[in-house]
């Protein structure tokens, strides 16, 4: 399963916990991905999502005016 939070705040506006108290800023926290993995899960869905997941990351970067921003700023 994938997404942007745990069940338990997958209804909240706001990044991880976890994330922003392992020092992330809330802002790249909030961006963040949850991916669960199970017994059901193979390694060729793991090879999977390892071969698809990176160009759908970068195509959402090259739409994302602040990703821009964050690059331009991390020089």
């Amino acid at each position: 399963a994938v997404s942007s939070g745990s069940a338990c705040t997958s209804r909240a506006l706001k990044g991880s916990h976890v994330l922003t108290a392992m020092g992330i800023p809330p802002e790249r926290a909030q961006g963040s991905i949850l991916f669960s993995l199970g017994p059901q899960n193979s390694m060729e869905d793991i090879d999977y999502v390892l071969e698809v997941f990176p160009p759908i990351v970068e195509r959402l970067r090259s739409m994302s005016p602040l990703y821009a921003k964050y690059v331009k700023e991390r020089g």
